[in-house]
């Protein structure tokens, strides 16, 4: 904890010997943006668009998840599978984002659920890796006791793949929720929105720097807080998985 807390005072001196030698336009003091942040919030515009790109990054996260478990499983289960799909995943990942979002507009139209789509298609990718690697490590013996014992497909997965995967799964979730705001804040910028990704756009046409800074320091505020949810929850995985 404490090398975190000397980290974060050594930035903010940093920043306002910055922004001094910058000037304001460039790059505002910590107390400007401090300032900035209490305007947004008086405005009571902040509160609904954190709800907007939060609800839409987590309709994101969780089309993610209904695609790559299933898939993930399919991967490890059939080479076949698994020889066809694994190069596509990897390509699919050189990709940028911003490329994607207008082909998605062009298929699918504007509003939230496309933007949704491509908070989904960021956070597929971490989700189905980080759970094929926790199916494949799980232990060939206690697989084969099960069996002995009768377990079918369909027991394996509850029983054992399911749970033992499990701190995997979620360690994949917690990589792909800091994406799914990525890719929310993405689609708000090219597909529209009322979002945060909207507020940065109003706020850059108006060169409105500290507000800028206001907006990002509630992005990363909120990424953090998933992030440290997922993380809780993939510690608590583990420890049951241990006992």
């Amino acid at each position: 904890m404490l090398p975190a807390v000397v980290l974060a005072v050594a930035i903010l001196l940093a920043w306002t010997w910055g922004a001094g030698r910058l000037g304001a336009v460039l790059l505002p003091a910590p107390s400007a943006v401090v300032r900035a942040l209490g305007e947004l919030a008086a405005t009571g515009d902040l509160w609904p668009a954190i709800g907007a790109t939060g609800g839409v990054a987590a309709q994101g996260a969780l089309l993610a998840v209904v695609v790559a478990l299933p898939l993930a499983w399919l991967i490890v289960h059939s080479r076949p599978a698994a020889a066809a799909l694994e190069p596509y995943l990897a390509a699919s990942q050189a990709i940028p984002a911003v490329a994607i979002a207008p082909l998605l507009v062009l298929w699918f139209g504007y509003g939230p659920g496309t933007t949704a789509l491509l908070a989904a298609l960021l956070v597929f990718f971490p989700i189905v890796i980080t759970t094929a690697l926790g199916l494949r490590g799980l232990d060939p013996e206690v697989l084969a006791a099960a069996r002995v014992d009768g377990a079918g497909t369909w027991r394996l997965l509850r029983h054992i793949e399911t749970p033992l995967a499990l701190p995997q799964f979620l360690a994949g979730l917690r990589a792909g929720v800091a994406l799914a705001m990525t890719g929310a804040v993405v689609g708000e910028f090219v597909i529209g929105g009322r979002g945060l990704g909207q507020l940065l756009e109003s706020q850059r046409t108006r060169n409105d720097t500290a507000g800028l800074f206001a907006t990002l320091v509630v992005l990363t505020l909120t990424s953090m807080t998933a992030y440290a949810i997922v993380r809780l929850l993939e510690q608590r995985a583990a420890r049951m998985t241990e006992r």
